[in-house]
């Protein structure tokens, strides 16, 4: 499928999760909610999300450790731009931007780096299927959109344990997954064949340079760190929605969760980011948003102050990717137009250094 095709289908799942977004609000009950938040509480939040990018970044540097040491000041610099990039770019090159920005800070080829990037990704797919299974035992069963969150979650885990387990499997029989690979993927494209296979190659190379039982330690605090600051910043947010500031007879339904049904929330909406989508999760972000509140409020509190939370959690997660993206990229003299170009002809160049990898 081309870049293009990728791209209009993914905004085309955008419109349809903005329309289902919408498509029942209640305006003058979220307009309400919106002139009567409290705005002081985005402070706090923005606190919480100051611990989420120091977790966020400290632990890929434990991943990173078993290929080298990478001093804190340049792994920051990396992880903030690389995350400014992954909202921005279309056709998920934000995807190289990591890999390809510790790069340059390190002796660390981009192709171990990018093995550090999906080995995150499926850490993290695991940990929130597996919570969020965990979490509705503990809610009622007859409360609204709960099967489908199952299903979701039940998804989610069968995707990334399997992608763990295909990878150990590789890790243990490597000669006879790669042979398998080749026999049946051969079949309909051996150009297909020798990327999966490269790709695998990579990955299993990687599993033999895995950090320390320190680092690896270390690496579950900071997940866990992270996950807990974002489920906390879920419900922390929605005191500013509870109307306590708005004037007598104003049209406001106040929306408020505890903890636990912050991570409810939180885990609903990881399932959803799975979703392709338009540059920055634009859409799927609030659908999925509102899925998780739907399990706690009313309709009515859905689709009026759940509407208003949605959007402002959204809008301030992506100004403070980009706006701390844009003030390592200044301080690193770093040129966006530069970055995009290369992250664009790597992801054309599907061989990047093949020579430097070491077999498996």
């Amino acid at each position: 499928m081309g870049k293009w095709v990728k791209f209009i289908v993914s905004l085309g799942i955008t419109g349809v999760c903005l329309y289902l977004t919408f498509k029942d609000t209640r305006w003058p009950e979220m307009w309400g909610s919106l002139k009567s938040a409290n705005y002081a509480w985005l402070f706090a939040y923005l606190g919480v999300l100051a611990v989420i990018h120091v977790a966020r970044t400290a632990r890929w540097g434990n991943l990173l450790s078993g290929l080298e040491h990478v001093p804190f000041r340049k792994l920051n610099e990396a992880s903030a731009v690389g995350f400014m990039m992954l909202i921005i770019l279309p056709f998920r090159l934000g995807e190289f931007a990591r890999p390809y920005l510790i790069a340059e800070r390190s002796t660390i080829r981009r192709s171990a780096a990018m093995t550090t990037v999906v080995l995150e990704r499926i850490v993290d797919g695991i940990i929130i299927a597996a919570m969020l299974r965990v979490l509705l035992f503990f809610v009622p069963t007859e409360s609204p959109n709960i099967e489908r969150i199952a299903l979701g979650s039940n998804v989610m885990f069968l995707v990334f344990g399997g992608g763990l387990a295909f990878l150990i499997l590789a890790r243990w029989q490597h000669d006879r997954v790669i042979g398998l690979m080749r026999a049946v993927l051969g079949r309909f494209s051996p150009r297909i064949a020798d990327r999966a296979v490269y790709v695998v190659d990579g990955f299993v190379s990687a599993l033999k340079q895995l950090p320390d039982a320190k680092n690896l330690a270390f690496f579950t605090l900071w997940t866990t760190l992270y996950w807990t600051a974002n489920g906390y910043g879920m419900s922390l947010l929605t005191r500013a929605f509870d109307c306590s500031n708005a004037a007598a007879g104003a049209a406001c339904e106040p929306l408020t969760l505890t903890v636990f049904q912050g991570f409810v929330a939180l885990s609903v909406l990881i399932v959803g980011l799975m979703i392709p989508a338009a540059p920055g999760s634009a859409g799927t972000f609030q659908a999925f948003v509102l899925l998780g509140l739907s399990v706690f409020v009313s309709k009515d509190v859905v689709n009026s102050s759940g509407v208003a939370y949605a959007n402002v959690l959204w809008v301030v997660q992506i100004l403070q990717q980009i706006l701390v993206g844009m003030v390592f990229l200044f301080v690193s003299h770093g040129s966006f137009k530069d970055i995009a170009g290369k992250l664009s002809a790597q992801s054309e160049d599907k061989g990047d250094d093949k020579t430097e990898r070491a077999p498996a």
